[in-house]
């Protein structure tokens, strides 16, 4: 699933390199607690990646599922630790050349359907 890729390269020792898996006229949603982040195009996606404090954050996909040109995952973010700061959902739009062409991803803190990895029981 490219979604499931576009995480993984996110994460790793090259964000950056996550655009090469969606189109150059890419359209984008961020819901975030302290707003959403559009975009439409590589630049404006390319400047949001850029422009994320280095915390050390890695996105944890627990679920994935694909419907024909839709892909979902469901997931938490946590830290080096391993310690979970809350959870996330994504979907995107598939083009036909296997690229992102939509993508609308929401993370909220607290509100999870699994509990987050080194929270209290």
């Amino acid at each position: 699933m490219v979604i499931v890729d576009y995480y993984s390269r996110l994460d790793g020792p090259e964000p950056l390199s996550g655009l090469d898996l969606v189109e150059p006229d890419v359209e984008f949603l961020i819901a975030l607690p302290n707003g959403e982040v559009t975009g439409s195009g590589r630049d404006d996606l390319a400047a949001y990646v850029s422009g994320r404090p280095p915390v050390g954050r890695k996105h944890a996909v627990l679920r994935s599922s694909a419907d024909g040109d839709l892909e979902m995952v469901y997931g938490v973010v946590t830290e080096r630790d391993g310690r979970g700061t809350g959870a996330f959902s994504a979907v995107a739009l598939v083009s036909p050349n296997g690229l992102v062409a939509r993508y609308q991803a929401f993370f909220h803190p607290s509100f999870t359907m699994y509990p987050l990895p080194g929270a209290a029981a």
